[in-house]
């Protein structure tokens, strides 16, 4: 599985309907898993980013449908990063 870094910032809808975000995030963990991914982190965090997420997805598609399925809500903007653990890394710059 790929592992993606969700970075996500509040909308204007999302944050004035903050006391249900923790239903929110349960509804985005449901999500990852039905489109057959994990969800290994959720944070809230202070600074540029309101928040961020490390999720495991089967593939690139699989992802698109779980960042356009939570986007399509309206609560929050994403960015994503594709990420590669060190030993997966370690493989392709070996082939260099």
């Amino acid at each position: 599985m790929a592992s993606y870094l969700l970075l996500w910032n509040w909308t204007e809808q999302g944050i004035r309907n903050v006391k249900e975000a923790p239903k929110r995030v349960e509804a985005f963990r449901q999500l990852v898993e039905k489109n057959g991914g994990k969800l290994q982190y959720f944070l809230y965090t202070m600074g540029q980013y309101d928040g961020a997420a490390i999720v495991d997805a089967p593939s690139d598609e699989a992802w698109m449908k779980i960042a356009l399925g939570v986007g399509s809500l309206g609560n929050v903007r994403t960015t994503t990063l594709k990420g590669w653990t060190q030993t997966e890394a370690a493989k392709i710059i070996g082939q260099l």
